[in-house]
C-alpha cells in the first residue's frame, strides 16, 4: 500500500496587508503634504518634499526591518507619488514660464 503524499504548505511569515498598505499610504500623505505646505515658492515646496520624503524612505526601511512590511510598501508609494507631484510642478511651471523655476 503506497502512502499519499501531501505538498508543505508555505506561509509568508509576515504577509502584507491591504489595510496597512492604506494606513502607511494616509499616514506619509499627510506627513508629505504638512511639510509641502512650508515652501511659499515653487523651490521651497519641492525642497520640503524631497526632504519629507527622505525622511518617510527613512521610516520606510526601519519599517521593512522591525515593522509592518506593508505600511513601509504604503510609506514608499506614497512618497513616490509626492516627488512626481514636485517634479510635475517643476515641469509645468518650467513650460509656463521658459526658464528653470528653481
Amino acid at each position: 500500500m503506497t502512502q499519499l503524499r501531501t505538498r508543505p504548505t508555505l506561509r509568508e511569515p509576515h504577509p502584507v496587508r491591504p489595510w496597512a498598505v492604506v494606513a502607511g499610504a494616509l499616514a506619509a500623505g499627510v506627513w508629505l503634504l504638512s511639510f509641502g505646505m512650508f515652501g511659499v515658492t515653487l523651490g521651497g515646496y519641492v525642497g520640503w518634499t524631497v526632504v519629507a520624503g527622505l525622511l518617510a524612505w527613512a521610516a520606510a526601511l526601519a519599517l521593512v526591518r522591525y515593522g509592518d512590511r506593508g505600511v513601509a510598501a504604503g510609506v514608499a508609494a506614497a512618497t513616490g507619488v509626492a516627488w512626481t507631484a514636485a517634479a510635475l510642478s517643476v515641469i509645468a511651471e518650467w513650460i509656463r514660464r521658459g526658464a528653470w523655476p528653481l
